[in-house]
């Protein structure tokens, strides 16, 4: 398939009712690991290729909060692909820089 974005917003329950934003770290550190193109927004990240790779680091993001003992995870996700050429951040937003 040709290249997609995928934003993903992942949303633990953490183990003790503490801040998420820790563990919300240790998800972002799965897709650095990747390897894939990605950013990093307020509320969500979007990555950039090819989908299957996208769709195995979410499982990968939800593995780990599980490995940390989240009882349980949201993840929000956003598909985005074109037909006719491949999807990219910088021609999505080219026109507001």
């Amino acid at each position: 398939m040709a290249q997609s974005l995928v934003s993903i917003q992942i949303i633990p329950k953490t183990p003790t009712g503490e801040d998420s934003i820790p563990f919300v770290d240790e998800a972002i550190k799965i897709i650095e690991q990747s390897g894939v193109s990605y950013q990093v927004h307020p509320l969500e990240t979007t990555m950039e290729g090819d989908l299957q790779e996208l769709l195995a680091v979410i499982e990968k993001m939800n593995a780990r909060m599980h490995e940390l003992d989240c009882p349980s995870v949201i993840s929000q996700v956003k598909i985005y692909s074109r037909k006719d050429r491949q999807a990219s951040m910088t021609n999505l937003t080219e026109k507001y820089r």
